[in-house]
Formats: structure tokens, C-alpha cells, sequence
């Protein structure tokens, strides 16, 4: 396994959007190694999810997994998910607002509104299709994780600028801050 470089906002491929895998490859040593790569991306950066284009790979793909202990997912936490060629369909109008972050825009953090609940359909990492329906932080990091692959990013979904700022400068001057995704 080997980690991923990120890209940041400002390389084309962030804002790019990525092409649909063929079910064909998805069983293939190359993209399951790719895979594993992608898992031990996040995890060494500190994500809760990493996208394809992320890591300069122009796939409608992404992984996702959120521990319980870690206290961004809940209790339960968000178990380890492979998303590729996701469609999330919105199950409530209702939106929640709450703090983002990016692995490709690093330090920064701002409020971001979200379906509360959603369904996502995708390929898993077998290539078997799955549905699964999701609220809250799942929710939302599906959303931001699919984003990606639509090359989106958070900022293109704040509504409020003003909630824009630097991790520690927010965790500093803010009255009881929420650790951020």
C-alpha cells in the first residue's frame, strides 16, 4: 500500500469531473491495490473520506469511514465504505448546517448546509451494487465525498463566507467549537 498525494484546490483535476468506473476493472489487482490506497490515504491524513480526483485520479470513486471513538461520526461512527460510481438521491428537503473541512483545502474550515438524509446507490468494492440510506454526519460525508466526484468542493455549497476560517484560529475564538470533519 503506498500513501496518495492530495491535491489541492487549484490543480484542474479537483475541479474536474470524474468519469464512471467500468464494473469490468473493479475486480482487477491494480484497482483493488488503488483502493487500499485510498484507505490508507485518509486514514494517514486524518480524513473521513478521500475521493479519486483527490488523489489526481479522475474516477468516480471514493472511501469513506469515520471510527466510533473518533467523535466526528456519532457513537457508532461511520464504518469503512467504498463508494464507486455513487448516486445519492436527497430523502428529506430538510438541511442541516454544519462545519467542513478538505483534505484539498487544508486548515480551513466553514458551515455548510446538507440534506439530512439521503440514499446512496453504488458499486462496493466486491463490484456488487448496494443501497443504503443515511442521516446526519453519514449523510453529509457522503455528500461531500460525491461532490468531489462532480468536481465540487464545500466552499461551493457555503451560503454564508463569513463562516469561512482557519481550524485553529476558529477552535480558538469560538465559544464551545464542534471538532470538524
Amino acid at each position: 500500500m503506498a500513501i496518495l498525494k492530495v491535491a489541492r484546490i487549484g490543480h484542474p483535476v479537483v475541479r474536474q469531473k470524474a468519469k464512471s468506473v467500468d464494473p469490468a476493472v473493479i475486480q482487477t489487482r491494480d484497482f483493488q491495490r488503488f483502493l487500499d490506497d485510498m484507505v490508507e490515504t485518509m486514514h494517514e491524513y486524518d480524513g473521513v473520506g478521500v475521493a479519486a480526483p483527490q488523489v489526481h485520479v479522475g474516477l468516480r470513486v471514493a472511501v469513506l469511514e469515520v471510527p466510533g471513538r473518533d467523535g466526528r461520526g456519532g457513537r457508532r461512527g461511520v464504518p469503512l465504505t467504498v463508494l464507486i460510481n455513487p448516486v445519492v438521491t436527497p430523502l428529506a428537503k430538510k438541511r442541516l448546517i454544519d462545519t467542513e473541512g478538505c483534505l484539498s483545502i487544508p486548515d480551513l474550515r466553514g458551515m455548510v448546509p446538507r440534506f439530512e438524509k439521503i440514499r446512496l446507490e453504488a458499486l462496493g468494492r466486491d463490484g456488487r451494487p448496494y443501497t443504503l440510506t443515511a442521516s446526519g454526519f453519514h449523510a453529509r460525508v457522503i455528500q461531500h465525498e460525491c461532490d468531489h466526484l462532480d468536481g465540487q468542493v464545500y466552499l461551493d455549497r457555503m451560503t454564508d463566507m463569513k463562516t469561512l476560517g482557519f481550524l485553529d484560529e476558529t477552535q480558538r475564538f469560538s465559544e464551545g467549537a464542534v471538532p470538524c470533519p
